[in-house]
């Protein structure tokens, strides 16, 4: 599969979207009423004159080749985003450039994109040959080389034995093969991926996964990839665009977001416990800077101070974020009361209130004294380095 025939740079510029009123008074106010309902899908989304406001300035540069993984909660204009690249949604705003060409009004079928759903779609009454040579034979394609391609992209996604099976007989993990497979024989420039795992069972979805980083090796594609599960974002992207209301909260490396949340949004989302929030001080003295949690005092380190002080941040109430794995007993440290301990195998979640919070604090099994039971007292510290700030106005991490 390794044409490098195609580059494929993705521009998303200031792109938007927005689902209109339907015309006439009477409908008008209905709709408007039901936009304003708390109804799941567009509940944080603006409302405006033209309408509801799904996507908003949507800026994103894709380099050739890159895996991009777009991730949110429901709702959030991820899937959105992607069909407005799959041309299977009108562009309400701005500019979608393949290879510096202007997409925005070129049909679905000429865009050289190829986009895996999350319910598979096959063809039920056709075998998973005829599913995957199907858009070949559509163009015209010679026989020889549907037979080929279907055929190479058979054993890259080992489901050569199925050729000839229809879809009804295969599991939830092989439809999904068959779904790529019908992708990946038409070589596309761009792979669509809608929430391509989320039927399937969490043992499948991992091995899915590494399934997915494997083809990613063989075939010469740029990847737009959609989904909710933060793990999936984690592993599979080069880069990922969280999403939050249809704007865009943070684009970076796994790592970056993991290390460097944006803002509060990004922080909670990112991360598995999620991060541990909680109500301090800021304290500025000099250049140097503080973080005071009821009296438990930590210098931040140097690099976070000079990001501090290039910002010119004064001493302010913060919400102050430790993730759990950061998080360490010590008998000098903050109190703290345990509610549930949650054995895990290598390490113990301890979840206790702190500072009126639930807090979860991660402890190594071999760091282990003895058991924890409920009502236990113990104290709890944290290092300079792996403090997030976050501004209480703007939920912003104040080093950004």
């Amino acid at each position: 599969m390794q044409s490098g025939k195609h580059m494929a740079q993705v521009q998303l510029i200031n792109i938007k979207k927005v689902y209109p009123y339907v015309s006439g008074e009477d409908k008008k106010k209905n709709k408007k009423k039901k936009a304003d309902e708390p109804e799941k899908k567009k509940v944080n989304l603006q409302i405006t004159d033209e309408g509801v406001v799904a996507v908003q300035e949507f800026s994103l540069d894709i380099a050739d080749k890159e895996f991009i993984v777009l991730v949110g909660p429901s709702g959030c204009g991820k899937s959105t985003t992607l069909r407005m690249v799959a041309g299977l949604e009108e562009i309400s705003g701005g500019q979608l450039l393949i290879d510096g060409k202007v997409m925005n009004d070129v049909a679905p079928k000429d865009r050289d994109i190829a986009m895996v759903f999350q319910n598979y779609a096959l063809y039920p009454h056709m075998s998973v040959y005829e599913n995957m040579a199907f858009s070949l034979k559509l163009r015209h394609v010679p026989k020889d080389i549907i037979d080929q391609k279907v055929r190479e992209a058979a054993e890259i996604l080992d489901i050569t034995q199925y050729l000839e099976r229809k879809p009804r007989a295969l599991s939830g993990g092989q439809r999904q093969r068959v779904a790529i497979g019908r992708a990946i024989v038409r070589d596309p420039k761009v792979m669509l991926m809608d929430e391509p795992l989320s039927n399937l069972d969490a043992k499948l979805r991992n091995e899915m996964r590494a399934e997915i980083i494997k083809l990613r090796q063989r075939i010469n594609t740029t990847f737009m990839y959609v989904t909710h599960d933060q793990t999936e974002a984690m592993t599979l992207g080069d880069r990922i665009v969280i999403m939050k209301d249809g704007y865009i909260q943070q684009i970076g490396t796994p790592q970056e977001v993991f290390n460097h949340p944006a803002n509060l949004f990004v922080a909670g989302f990112i991360g598995m416990p999620v991060m541990n929030f909680f109500d301090a001080q800021l304290i500025r003295e000099g250049s140097k800077f503080f973080v005071d949690l009821d009296g438990y005092k930590v210098e931040l380190d140097p690099e976070k101070e000079e990001r501090l002080l290039k910002n010119d941040v004064q001493s302010q109430p913060v919400t102050l974020g430790v993730r759990p794995e950061h998080t360490d007993l010590d008998p000098k440290g903050v109190p703290a009361t345990v509610d549930v301990a949650e054995m895990m195998g290598s390490s113990v979640h301890l979840h206790v209130n702190a500072e009126g919070k639930d807090v979860i604090i991660i402890v190594p099994t071999i760091e282990m004294k003895g058991n924890f039971k409920i009502g236990d007292q113990l104290h709890f510290s944290f290092q300079g380095n792996v403090a997030h700030v976050f501004s209480k106005e703007t939920d912003r991490n104040l080093e950004f």
